[in-house]
């Protein structure tokens, strides 16, 4: 590995974060300029936008070979998304999650997050299979098209509150150059990201499945890193969420549906994406319900601070599983039979807690 290898590691990252900020800006007002809801928009441009640098390095590294690049990078931003960003969002403000996400979204989330394992148990993702991963990104597209078609004026204004009046209608040369300019810089970016990711990996000794797991997971979950951490210090903290889930549910649908359409063979699967990367996707998903249901759909600091500490957590043992002695059994142990548990009873504590006692609303500020 030599330095222009991290320049363009650097430079992939910078492209794939202005390529997706263009994409979304340009698709955004030509969909409102046509008459497409804000709030439909929100569920599907923005949230499909910043999924936008998964999309393009998982079909980039489908393509070039590289299918757990491709697997390795939505599981583990979609890991990251919750832990780390969520997380994060939490410990700047203490996070009110609207019931819409509670009743729908995040449910959403843990079933196809379940259907993808089921999918990977036999070590690949077929055609069919993605093909049934993608069709159901274009239901949940059209179904909330539909959805929010039946909703009055007043109920989608209930549904973001806050929002900023929208921007003046821009010529439609200057929308269509910043979905174009942002394509361009996305797959730029990504084919630079995922050559120079493999040369580290081969560099480190470390596996490709690790570095999608890490470094380009948390390079192409930047958009929503950014996303929710200004739409938290706006007091928008239901849309900081909202940004989250929805693009954890695009990534699965989406991006591995359309990986596994367009690569020459199926997409391969490792027995550690079966026993270990999954089932903590889905894991990390599931404790979503019962942090987000308790008090008032309030999700605390410290709560927060546990989501962080789990990823260090969870980061540390592929790592150090990379390597040449491995991690040791102890490690595993104590995660999956101490701090597992432990994480699981607070949160249940903490839920019958706070729906007895709900917390004061000067608490929240």
């Amino acid at each position: 590995m030599d330095a222009v290898t991290v320049v363009m590691l650097v430079a992939g990252l910078v492209l794939l974060v202005v390529g997706a900020e263009g994409l979304v800006r340009g698709a955004s007002r030509v969909a409102l300029s046509i008459g497409i809801s804000p709030l439909v928009v929100g569920l599907t441009v923005v949230a499909f936008g910043t999924s936008s640098p998964e999309m393009a390095v998982s079909v980039s590294a489908v393509r070039g070979g590289a299918s757990d690049i491709a697997i390795g990078n939505v599981v583990g931003s979609n890991i990251l998304n919750i832990l780390v960003i969520v997380g994060l969002c939490a410990l700047v403000m203490p996070l009110v999650i609207s019931w819409r996400l509670v009743r729908l979204e995040v449910p959403l989330m843990i079933g196809i997050s379940i259907l993808l394992w089921l999918f990977v148990l036999d070590g690949e993702i077929a055609r069919w299979e993605a093909a049934i991963l993608f069709a159901g990104a274009v239901g949940y597209t059209v179904w909330a098209i539909r959805a929010s078609r039946k909703e009055s004026a007043a109920a989608q204004e209930m549904s973001a509150p806050g929002a900023e009046p929208p921007e003046e209608p821009s010529p439609w040369y200057i929308n269509l150059a910043y979905i174009v300019g942002g394509l361009v810089f996305l797959v730029v970016g990504s084919n630079w990201m995922v050559d120079s990711a493999v040369e580290i990996a081969e560099s480190f000794g470390l596996s490709e499945l690790v570095i999608g797991l890490t470094i380009v997971a948390a390079g192409t979950s930047l958009p929503e890193l950014a996303t929710s951490v200004v739409a938290t210090i706006k007091g928008e903290r239901d849309i900081a969420v909202g940004n989250v889930v929805g693009s954890n549910i695009f990534n699965i649908l989406a991006v591995l549906g359309l990986s596994g359409l367009v690569g020459t063979n199926e997409l391969q699967a490792s027995s550690f994406v079966q026993d270990v990367d999954v089932p903590v996707m889905i894991l990390v998903a599931a404790i979503c319900l019962p942090v987000f249901f308790s008090g008032r759909n309030l999700m605390h600091r410290y709560e927060g601070f546990g989501f962080v500490v789990a990823y260090i957590v969870y980061v540390t043992y592929l790592v150090w599983n990379s390597s040449d002695g491995g991690a040791p059994d102890w490690y595993a142990d104590v995660v999956w039979f101490a701090a597992v548990p432990s994480a699981v009873v607070v949160v249940v504590v903490t839920a019958w807690r706070d729906r007895h006692h709900p917390i004061p609303d000067a608490a929240l500020r």
